[in-house]
């Protein structure tokens, strides 16, 4: 038996970008026909962009993506393809499909099964879900064609192997999280072998709002064992043979329908496996953070970076993250310094951006902050000096930055991790005031590890020694450091990983965790008290299994508290 040409084709595309979309899905269709491909597949919903979202509450969004598609329909002669779009009954109901293309007709249309509504997806708010599988057969391989989450659960490739299938193609959009290659490759894996069906995964990549795709698309054999991996981030058409070997007999033919195709596979010479190098676990995140600020910029046509550098590491590793996604020429930093400021850390702010090159302003915001003091002093008088005069600090911070950004059309990157989000240990309309939150999903542990990783990988080490070594510190108020609000950053964010994303009660996480029951009272009143800031956030890059936001849904007015 001559092998089954696939090529899965992951691909950057953008929501609501129908005839952008299309151009590369046509590309793609082109590069695989070159490459003598049997059958290429491109990711879910790769034509309208994933998540659509409320678009497709809009019936003229739906009718152009059906309009948009019938004109890439033609490109499809001489190679077999399937293309994610949003498809319509006759009674208005929509479906997250895939389009199987072949000598320039649509032949048939897969409908997803298994609709995810958890975490980040709200796929039934949208869709209906289909209710048949369908089988492909090409030069007589049988192939099931699935989509996303019909791969995560186990009822539709048992289906498919009782329908006799030997392959299963998915398309997929599965967003990115720290370890999820891992997890998808292992499941994927159990799936081939439990049904005996060589698997073909093609992956969206690129960012989308709070949201990165990564790629890694990959090719399993009916034993679970790996013939090709794609890359990381990126866009890649990821071609591989399949063989008889890689194939399990034929099972019986169940009711599922076979949609014959007339497409003989050629003889040829065979395809180099491809199998990429993983990226290591520290690198991936900073992979995927500065692909996710590269197309937030792009995509939102926004060329110029600005944000805030005080000389601590969040600063610091934000600009080394903002660097590597746009360039040094379309990064500006500004140091603002006030009376608690100490030279080290001012002198530290200004290594980092000499060391990456980037443009440096600076503007003391001593003469604002003391016009603030001097006009609230009537209001202020007999009140010891606390939080509120710290806040205006952060706040004249913000407002110079907003200024800069209305006057020179700069995007303002806020600076803000994980650990201090949850805790609230951030300024409403100061440091948290911006475009788009880079570290928000990062906590402060893993900061470290990022810039040490940049440090590592250079050009350069653009970080100073002595921002990774000092104690951190909002320099808002004489001697301050963060650990006279936060318990250390090591401890604050195993509780807020148990707390957050693992939903953990108190009782489990003082099981788990050698602390005094007042320190994880405290963090999680803490977490608890500051929904109300979170949500008046900028949204920034999810890169854990639960980020704040889509994936966390809090009330504000909320008395169910566990503390």
């Amino acid at each position: 038996m001559s092998a089954l040409r696939v090529a899965l084709a992951q691909l950057n595309v953008t929501v609501g970008d129908l005839e952008g979309n299309r151009r590369l899905i046509e590309q793609a269709i082109r590069q695989a026909k070159a490459w003598l491909a049997d059958l290429v597949v491109v990711p879910e919903l790769a034509l309208t962009g994933y998540p659509p979202e409320d678009l497709l509450l809009k019936p003229q969004f739906v009718d152009a993506n059906l309009q948009v598609l019938a004109r890439l329909t033609p490109c499809a002669r001489g190679v077999v393809a399937l293309v994610g779009y949003v498809d319509r009954d006759p009674r208005g109901r929509l479906y997250n499909a895939a389009a199987v293309l072949s000598q320039g007709r649509q032949v048939a249309t897969y409908r997803k099964q298994c609709l995810p509504n958890y975490g980040v997806f709200d796929e039934k708010r949208y869709f209906t879900p289909g209710g048949r599988p369908l089988l492909l057969e090409l030069g007589g391989i049988r192939v099931g064609v699935t989509i996303c989450e019909d791969l995560w659960e186990a009822r539709p490739c048992q289906v498919l192997a009782a329908s006799g299938a030997q392959a299963a193609v998915n398309l997929s959009a599965s967003p990115y999280h720290a370890g999820k290659r891992v997890v998808r490759q292992r499941l994927f894996a159990q799936r081939a072998r439990a049904n005996r069906l060589a698997l073909l995964y093609c992956n969206l990549v690129g960012g989308q709002d709070e949201l990165v795709f990564d790629g890694a698309s990959l090719a399993l054999d009916a034993r679970g064992r790996l013939l090709a991996s794609g890359a990381q981030f990126r866009d890649d058409l990821l071609v591989v043979d399949v063989r008889a070997e890689h194939l399990a007999a034929q099972g019986p033919r169940g009711r599922a329908p076979i949609v014959r195709l007339p497409h003989s596979l050629r003889e040829r010479p065979p395809w180099p496996a491809v199998i990429r190098r993983p990226l290591g676990a520290v690198e991936e995140v900073y992979d995927a953070l500065t692909g996710g600020v590269r197309d937030y910029f792009r995509k939102n046509g926004f060329s110029t970076a600005v944000l805030g550098l005080s000389g601590g590491v969040d600063s610091a590793l934000t600009a080394c993250l903002a660097v590597d996604a746009l360039g040094a020429a379309h990064v500006v930093g500004v140091v603002m310094p006030s009376r608690y400021s100490s030279a080290r850390t001012q002198e530290d702010a200004r290594r980092v951006a000499q060391a990456l090159g980037i443009a440096a302003r600076e503007i003391s915001i001593e003469p604002i902050f003391q016009a603030y003091l001097n006009t609230l002093k009537p209001f202020f008088r007999g009140r010891a000096v606390d939080v509120a005069e710290q806040n205006i600090q952060a706040r004249i911070r913000g407002n110079l930055l907003m200024a800069l950004s209305n006057k020179f059309g700069w995007l303002v990157l806020t600076t803000g991790n994980k650990s201090e989000m949850a805790t609230g240990y951030c300024t409403l309309y100061g440091d948290m005031a911006g475009g788009f939150a880079v570290i928000k999903d990062v906590p402060k542990t893993l900061v470290y590890a990022l810039a040490r990783f940049r440090n590592r990988r250079g050009p350069g080490r653009p970080i100073p020694e002595r921002v990774l070594r000092r104690a951190p510190t909002a320099e808002l108020a004489p001697n301050q450091t963060d650990q006279d609000t936060l318990p250390p950053y090591d401890l604050l964010d195993r509780i807020v990983e148990a707390y957050v994303e693992e939903d953990q009660s108190l009782r489990q996480i003082l099981q788990h965790n050698r602390v005094a029951p007042s320190i994880v009272r405290r963090v999680l009143q803490m977490i608890d008290r500051s929904e109300y800031k979170r949500r008046q956030g900028p949204p920034g890059i999810k890169i854990t299994p639960k980020a704040f936001g889509k994936d966390r849904r809090m009330p504000i007015t909320n008395r169910f508290h566990q503390c």
